[in-house]
């Protein structure tokens, strides 16, 4: 039956568009061709709209046929039947929030190698590493991408996301983009890149284990987020299918060392300005800073202990395990001793 057909070609694009279907190519928000003229998210958003609705509209109009060629077939009243509700149909509409937040989702993608700008659908899910299918967007070299409450690092999430939306959108676009982007993920104040780094730090994980959630299951996530604690001292993310024995090796020395020397020296440099300055606000800020500093780093030293044991072990995983299975694995030391380093551990691993 031809309504029958095009509901479910209806339903498949829609899904496709999904970065969880197996037939997703590449974000709706991002353009088939991206070395043209600089363009705005928000017109894309506005053209994936149009989309959207037409095909809520579509699916509508083939279920109300659908329901008169059943009443017509078996003789039914409107009182044998449950009158048409659109808000029945399952279909995703447009929406700016969840759009933008999985356009970010899938940046994170193409920066660890998932995806690829030069390429449609999955790209990288283990086995051989192949640089040459990323000549647009170079994806990150050590599968360490580190998460910070400040400005820090030249090489850190908010940087790298800046870089790619740079390289898709435009260079005269980008601040226009950016900031589309910040008031579409929160009605908070600050810089675009304040907003944006904030949400990386605090809900991008979350939102991520919610979005590969398998019903009946629980949480199955693919970027797996080291956590030092409440005060943020240390997070980074990694990608499981490019985990190796040496990663976390390399995230310890490369990227939680250096954020500990970063937290020194700025705390050496809050305590100058605490000892030399003549404004009582620039000793006040300089003080409640130096406190935050301190915190932070002794988090980082606590959790310096726990990630030794871990590198020391140089710990394998197997694919096939599973998620569960191997977000115990990494944080089990090859002497059997547990230590937490990786966030929401109590609701994704396996038990014992």
């Amino acid at each position: 039956m031809e309504s029958v057909d095009q509901c479910i070609d209806i339903a498949r694009e829609e899904w496709d568009s999904y970065e969880m279907s197996w037939g997703f190519e590449r974000h709706p928000l991002v353009p088939e061709q991206i070395h043209g003229s600089d363009v705005l998210i928000e017109t894309l958003f506005e053209q994936w709209k149009q989309i959207a609705d037409k095909r809520f509209s579509l699916m509508s109009e083939c279920e109300n046929l659908l329901n008169d060629l059943f009443k017509e077939e078996y003789s039914l009243t409107d009182s044998d039947m449950d009158e048409f509700d659109p808000s029945d149909i399952t279909l995703r509409v447009s929406d700016k929030t969840t759009d933008i937040k999985s356009l970010m989702s899938y940046a994170v993608g193409c920066m660890f190698g998932r995806y690829s700008l030069d390429s449609v659908g999955l790209v990288y899910a283990g086995g051989n590493w192949d640089s040459s299918k990323y000549a647009t967007f170079i994806p990150d070299a050590d599968n360490v991408i580190p998460l910070t409450d400040e400005e820090y690092l030249e090489d850190d999430i908010v940087s790298r996301f800046t870089m790619w939306i740079k390289t898709v959108y435009g260079s005269s676009t980008l601040e226009k983009n950016l900031d589309y982007i910040a008031k579409a993920i929160s009605n908070k104040n600050g810089s675009s890149r304040e907003i944006i780094r904030n949400y990386f730090l605090n809900e991008f994980y979350k939102d991520h284990c919610q979005t590969y959630t398998v019903t009946g299951f629980g949480k199955r996530p693919i970027y797996w987020l080291f956590d030092s604690g409440k005060q943020n001292g240390f997070k980074a993310l990694i990608y499981l299918h490019r985990y190796n024995a040496d990663t976390i090796g390399n995230l310890r020395i490369d990227y939680l060392h250096r954020m500990q020397h970063i937290y020194e020296s700025e705390i050496s440099r809050m305590q100058d300005m605490i000892d030399h300055s003549t404004s009582a606000r620039e000793v006040a800020q300089a003080t409640k800073r130096r406190e935050k500093l301190q915190k932070q780093l002794k988090e980082c030293r606590e959790y310096d202990e726990k990630l030794a044991h871990l590198a020391l072990s140089r710990i394998e995983l197997d694919l096939d395990d599973g998620v569960k299975k191997n977000y115990r694995k990494i944080q089990t030391a090859n002497d059997g001793k547990f230590y937490e380093v990786l966030a929401d551990s109590k609701n994704i691993m396996s038990k014992e």
